[in-house]
């Protein structure tokens, strides 16, 4: 006969040994999905080399803050910069969403969720390590499509200084620290749509209501942020400082929005993340 501990567990059974991190990663990779999404963060580089090199319109779509098309192939590192910057509104947006959302839900609606929890896993140890693999996937697709665009950018425009719109020149050395931290204050400001997503993923049972809601809701306070009639109350919209990364082209560096921007998407990934945890300690997963 098992021996019962006192908590009622039966002996050997270790709360903390359940759905390792490792596992479930391995979980995640081998789907399809997942396998889809890094492969497209490996072609869209290359995809807008060829586009780049095949010639495109002169007139360039003017930004607020620096239009990096115009020197996208001045090196490897504008090439990097432009695509950070083409894929920041919305492609990384859906990456995040994606990794995020698909979750809770995916489990949920094939019916694995259940017996997940039936193994057991302790629910706060399920989600947690959902939450940490999403994570770990999205921020890798994120690395994956920087490494991608600063090799292949560098093959086909040269590993030369980054040259920015307004003419100030950065070394290679120091360009390759400030694309660290763009990449880094990305990895954190996509936590704002990713733990929205991941909150309504323990919400609904179908991941594209969990996926489609967090872009669809993104999209609408981008949209909201060019009505300038709302005043200082667009400062505290989820995507207010999505491109305040290009801050780190300056010299010297404003540092002011990067902060702000650090601080905001921190504190909306807590509450978000807060709610996913406590709707799903609520939740009934048997039914």
């Amino acid at each position: 006969m098992s021996t019962v501990q006192s908590t009622g567990a039966v002996a050997g059974y270790r709360p903390e040994r359940t759905l390792r991190l490792s596992v479930e990663l391995r979980r995640q990779f081998k789907r399809r999905r997942t396998i889809g999404v890094f492969a497209l963060m490996v072609a869209l580089p290359l995809l807008l080399i060829a586009a780049l090199q095949l010639g495109a319109s002169e007139d360039a779509q003017a930004n607020s803050r620096l239009n990096l098309v115009d020197v996208a192939t001045s090196s490897g590192l504008n090439f990097t910069l432009f695509v950070l910057f083409a894929t920041t509104s919305f492609f990384l947006v859906v990456v995040y969403a994606l990794f995020f959302g698909d979750t809770v839900a995916s489990e949920a609606q094939w019916g694995s969720l259940r017996y997940a929890l039936a193994t057991p896993v302790p629910r706060m140890r399920l989600l947690r390590q959902k939450w940490l693999a999403a994570l770990v996937l999205s921020v890798s697709a994120l690395l994956t499509v920087t490494v991608v665009a600063v090799v292949a950018g560098g093959i086909a425009f040269g590993f030369e200084d980054i040259q920015t719109p307004i003419g100030i020149s950065i070394d290679q050395g120091q360009g390759m620290l400030r694309l660290a931290g763009m990449v880094g204050y990305l990895a954190v400001h996509l936590l704002v749509v990713g733990t929205l997503a991941f909150w309504l993923s323990t919400v609904t049972d179908a991941p594209l209501a969990a996926v489609g809601g967090s872009v669809f809701t993104m999209f609408v306070f981008a949209i909201l942020d060019q009505v300038e009639q709302l005043g200082s109350i667009r400062d505290y919209f989820p995507t207010a400082e999505e491109f305040a990364w290009t801050d780190l082209l300056q010299t010297p560096v404003d540092s002011g929005d990067l902060y702000r921007g650090v601080i905001q998407s921190l504190l909306y990934a807590a509450v978000f993340t807060a709610l996913a945890f406590r709707h799903f300690a609520r939740r009934d997963v048997t039914s």
